[in-house]
Parts: C-alpha cells; sequence; structure tokens
C-alpha cells in the first residue's frame, strides 16, 4: 500500500503545496485551524481538484494535471470520514450503512457485507435506529461501518473526535486504534489535536500555512520536532527566540540565559523549546536562578509560572508541570533541565 501526493492549489491568497509519500499505517496531518489539512483530503478524495501536481494511489493514478487525468470520486476507492459524519437522518443504521453498496447488486453480498461490518463495528441490534437515537460514538462507529463496507484502499478520517464530548473521546480513541489496525490499508488522519496525533498515529506530517513542514516517526516528532511551529502543535509550552553561540550552545534571547545542547546547532536556528515537564530540581546541566511569579492547580498537575534572574522585562514568563505528588514543600532557587531535552528550532 502507498499514497502520493504532490499538490499545488491557489485559493485567494491562500496556497497549498503539498507533498508526501506513505507506506502503510496512520499517518496523522497535525496543524491548527485553516491550514489546509481538510482541503488536502478533499483533493485525494476527488472532491476539490488541484491547480496542479498528481495523486497515485497503489500504482494507481487518481490525478494528475500533465496528463489530464482526474478520476471521479465514485472511481477512486477513497472512504472518507467527514467531521459531522454525515449520516442521512431519515434513513436508518442498516439503510446508512447500505449506501456505502450502492453499485452492488448481489443481495447476498450485500446481507454478507452489512453482516460483517455490523458485527466489526459491535452495531449489532442498532440496525433499525436511526441517526438522532445514537450516541456520539455510536453514530461515528455507523459513518465508518459505511465507508469499510465498500473496502476502500484508502481510508481518511477528518477531525474524527470533534463532534464528540470530551469524556467520550479516550474510550472512543481506543476502540478507533482497533479498527484501524483491523483495516491494514493506508490511513490518513486529520487533527488539530497533539493527543489524538500521539495515540493514533505511527508518523505524523506537521502543517503550516498550507504546506508540510516535517513528516517524521511520532515518537521522533516530539523528541525533536525541529520547527517553531511544530514545536507549538506538540504542545510545547516554552519557546524564545534564540541564537547560535557555540556548536552546542545557544542563547535564550527572550529568558537571558544560555543552554548547551546534546546535538550539534546547526545554522540557521531561530528558536529554543523546553517542554514544562522537562525542568528538574536536581539536573546540574543548564540550571539557572529563577525566581516564580504565579502557580495553577489543574486535577493532577501544578503549573508553575517562572521567570529566570535577569530575564528581560516584558518577555512571558516559563512554565513548569509537576505532578501533585512530586510538588517541592519549597521550590529551588535555581532549575536545569537536560541538555537532550532543549530542542533546538530552525523555522
Amino acid at each position: 500500500m502507498s499514497l502520493e501526493v504532490r499538490i499545488q492549489k491557489r485559493l485567494g491568497d491562500f496556497f497549498l503545496d503539498v507533498d508526501f509519500t506513505t507506506g502503510g499505517g496512520v499517518l496523522g496531518i497535525l496543524g491548527a485551524s485553516g491550514c489546509g489539512k481538510s482541503y488536502t483530503l478533499k483533493c485525494i478524495a476527488g472532491i476539490e481538484r488541484p491547480d496542479s501536481g498528481r495523486i497515485v494511489l497503489d500504482g494507481e493514478t487518481l490525478f494528475d494535471s500533465e496528463q489530464r487525468i482526474d478520476l471521479p470520486p465514485q472511481r477512486r476507492r477513497v472512504g472518507y470520514l467527514f467531521q459531522n459524519y454525515a449520516l442521512f437522518p431519515n434513513m436508518t443504521v442498516e439503510k446508512n450503512i447500505l449506501c456505502g453498496l450502492h453499485r452492488e447488486k448481489d443481495k447476498a453480498r450485500r446481507a454478507a457485507e452489512l453482516e460483517r461490518v455490523v458485527e466489526l463495528l459491535q452495531l449489532r441490534g442498532l440496525e433499525r435506529l436511526r441517526p438522532h437515537q445514537l450516541s456520539g460514538g455510536q453514530a461515528q462507529r455507523t459513518a465508518l461501518a459505511r465507508i469499510l463496507v465498500s473496502t476502500p484502499r484508502l481510508l481518511m478520517l477528518d477531525e474524527p473526535f470533534s463532534a464528540l464530548d470530551s469524556h467520550l473521546r479516550g474510550r472512543l480513541q481506543t476502540e478507533l486504534k482497533a479498527l484501524l489496525r483491523q483495516f491494514g490499508g493506508d490511513v490518513l488522519m486529520v487533527t488539530h489535536s497533539r493527543d489524538e496525533a500521539y495515540h493514533l498515529c505511527g508518523q505524523i506530517a506537521v502543517m503550516d500555512s498550507g504546506r508540510l513542514l516535517a513528516v517524521k516517526d511520532t515518537k521522533a516528532l516530539f523528541a525533536a520536532p525541529d520547527s517553531v511551529a511544530a514545536a507549538r502543535l506538540t504542545g510545547c509550552k516554552n519557546i524564545s527566540p534564540a541564537r547560535k553561540t557555540g556548536e552546542y550552545e545557544v542563547e535564550a534571547t527572550d529568558w537571558g540565559v544560555r543552554f548547551t545542547t546534546a546535538q550539534p546547532v546547526r545554522d540557521g536556528l531561530k528558536a529554543v523549546g523546553i517542554r514544562a515537564h522537562y525542568f528538574n530540581t536536581r539536573a546540574g546541566q543548564n540550571s539557572h536562578p529563577v525566581r516564580y511569579v504565579d502557580e495553577m492547580e489543574e486535577p493532577f498537575e501544578w503549573i508553575v509560572q517562572f521567570r529566570y534572574e535577569g530575564q528581560p522585562a516584558g518577555t512571558e514568563p516559563l512554565w513548569w508541570r509537576i505532578p501533585k505528588d512530586r510538588r517541592p514543600q519549597v521550590f529551588p532557587e535555581a532549575l536545569g533541565a537536560a541538555s537532550v531535552n532543549v530542542l533546538p528550532l530552525y523555522e
């Protein structure tokens, strides 16, 4: 299984320029609202047409501007789960699912495929219900069943949890992860949630203002985001403009301190980041005097805000996250961070 996407599209002042290849598994497209994530999926599905480029799925060209190839959506065998699931409100669960088999004329095959996906997605007993009678999770599974019954080569999920209450998301992420393993084909998942991307995706493509900044294995991206946009999207709260001061040293100009790094600092450094949970009271590396300015209590953590001694006026305080069971009785006069946890950022 493979997907090659290399497309460009001009939309007023916005320019989409996307280039990536998948080789199986789940690829998350992580980015802020309006960066072009959903539009990319629509181009792959054939709902929107790029200005130029090509899209190839499993060796079959779906779109090629030079060769004037543009297969209609129904011939692409691409399953697309919309944010709102797009179930037909006047149809039962069974009839919604059978819409995915509208081209199949063999009644026995239709019945067998319906039975298969109803069992797979745990919809037994819901077949006669209509969408307004379903929970959010049941509606999501019904929409997935309608897609999977047509045996797509590629499955695309557009913000699959955005229509759900927050208390449902954790359980349904676990269910969806199991379903995606059973699907076996390529999966693209659009999200603006770093947690969803981390839980479900083997690789993540970071998207910002219409272009992909990086495509990396998920854990590698969180360990080394490389760009300011990727650092922010993966949850880094502490980012300062920076300059290179040595092969393994950077100066955070907003914080007025220098840090050593684990990896050589490349030319073109733009900023430096330190995740809020990376600070350590016992770290011997990168330890600098601090003064504490505020704290906020969360259900399982404290967020402590601090400034470095000598930090320029008008700059933002830093965040330090502490699990409640590790909160010190007396805050230390200095905080450090291991060199491996100092993130040089280049874009």
